[in-house]
């Protein structure tokens, strides 16, 4: 059975995407059940579970009222890898560009971070006291004792008394406390660390072969190259996370961790697929002089439909891979989706614009909301920042009154706002704004430094 607390229930799922996310109760029911239709199918025994395939989701809603948001918190909920591609990168099979098989190669490129560390967590310890001796190597070499059945001739002469290495043990133990506890961590000390290697490997003229493939032939003659390590003089505690890092990498197998990571990315791997509306097609026109946008739907469909992918770390199968798709489809309709693709994105849901009431929710209540990172910010400086309630309402006001006249960019409009609102306050600290002052954003100071520019329309299609 698989671990509970990593597979949470629908109502669960959508009550930790509402710590981060406000509003949009129906997208965020919908990718709670294909969170949970994961778990539900690896926990099928039979044959069947071969045949359950996910329920790709079609996002359809304005920018910055939080289709890319949800999709990367429900891949954080799930611990599994994320990947991201916008469609109006890619570009049709022979052409130059992005082919559509590189969003699935950066999703195996994410597991395999996932997994290797979370492998290298587990050798932490381990690491860590091989790492302590590397460091206690450098500050004071071991010495060795003479016992009875030492070798008479060159060995003898490096040895030491047996009470002067018993001293030299002694003291190697007192500097192993003080690397514990960071006393020595500015002390500079030399370590050797492995040095990287570039083939330097490139093509003459317009070759066939994609970045992905280049990178591939240049990690293989790399690793063909003899490794060579270099010294490096630095501080203790820099070089604790430098040797912990390649000591910690020695400890794990890697083919292990390519097995697990590519089971990771296709039984729990997202893609989200965005500005699909891009290339959607629109009255016969082309998105380009060479390229069609229906090519790039055909390029599409295999892999969203299901098919193997060949990567550096193996091949990984996208059958049981989540795709979300997003897209804003203002001027085309998700009907002009080629009918094979739009089969593939049966869960459709429309995001709602976001309203004052939204905007003033999302300043106050999401565990990253803007008003909170300023806080942040603020005290960095040892200078404390209170938002009072109206000057809340009075932003949320501005924000939106701004995207009704200008252009609608949704949410996003709060962070040119409240940047423009608090820009000066930032500059002052700590010159003018000494620390253990106290700083409170009224509605009155909103309206004073805000309703200008919102009053002069051309002026706030610039700042705003």
């Amino acid at each position: 059975m698989l671990n509970e607390n990593q597979y949470l229930t629908p109502r669960q799922i959508v009550e930790e995407l509402d710590k981060y996310i406000i509003g949009q109760k129906d997208a965020k029911r919908n990718v709670a059940i294909a969170l949970r239709n994961r778990w539900r199918r690896m926990s099928v025994a039979t044959e069947m579970k071969k045949e359950i395939i996910p329920n790709n989701i079609l996002m359809i809603g304005a920018t910055g009222v939080g289709k890319t948001e949800i999709a990367r918190r429900l891949a954080n909920l799930a611990d599994a890898p994320f990947s991201k591609v916008e469609a109006s990168k890619f570009t049709e099979v022979g052409y130059v560009g992005r082919d559509v098989e590189s969003m699935v190669r950066d999703l195996v490129e994410q597991s395999v971070n996932l997994v290797k560390t979370k492998k290298q967590e587990e050798v932490k310890e381990k690491a860590a006291l091989v790492v302590e001796d590397l460091i206690l190597d450098a500050l004071i070499p071991p010495i060795k004792s003479t016992s009875p059945n030492a070798k008479i001739g060159a060995d003898s002469a490096d040895a030491m008394p047996e009470n002067d290495a018993e001293l030299n043990e002694r003291t190697r133990e007192r500097f192993r406390e003080k690397i514990r506890t960071g006393e020595l961590d500015h002390r500079k000390i030399e370590i050797s660390v492995k040095k990287p290697v570039n083939p330097g490997v490139g093509m003459i003229g317009g070759g066939m072969m994609d970045e992905s493939s280049m990178i591939n032939l240049q990690e293989m003659i790399g690793n063909m190259m003899p490794k060579r390590n270099k010294k490096r003089k630095v501080s203790i505690a820099e070089a604790k996370r430098i040797l912990l890092e390649e000591e910690a990498a020695k400890l794990i197998d890697m083919d292990e961790v390519k097995e697990e990571a590519i089971r990771k990315a296709e039984n729990t791997g997202i893609i989200f697929i965005d500005e699909i509306d891009k290339i959607a097609g629109n009255s016969g026109k082309q998105s380009g002089p060479d390229v069609s946008r229906e090519g790039v739907q055909r390029d599409l469909l295999p892999v969203v439909e299901g098919t193997a992918v060949n990567t550096k770390y193996g091949i990984i199968k996208t059958d049981h891979i989540l795709f979300i798709a997003a897209g804003a489809f203002h001027v085309s309709k998700p009907s002009d989706l080629i009918p094979e693709l739009q089969g593939r994105f049966p869960i459709r849901v429309e995001l709602e614009n976001l309203t004052k009431d939204d905007f003033y929710h999302i300043l106050k209540e999401p565990k990253n909301a803007l008003t909170k990172q300023y806080e942040a910010l603020f005290n960095a400086e040892d200078v404390t920042l209170d938002f009072q309630d109206e000057a809340l309402h009075e932003i949320a006001e501005i924000a939106f009154k701004v995207n009704s006249e200008i252009e609608n960019i949704g949410a996003r409009r709060l962070h040119t706002v409240m940047s423009h609102l608090l820009n000066d306050l930032l500059f002052d600290m700590p010159d003018v704004i000494a620390p253990n002052a106290h700083v409170v954003i009224t509605r009155e100071l909103v309206s004073e430094r805000l309703d200008q520019l919102v009053k002069t329309k051309d002026l706030s299609e610039y700042i705003l």
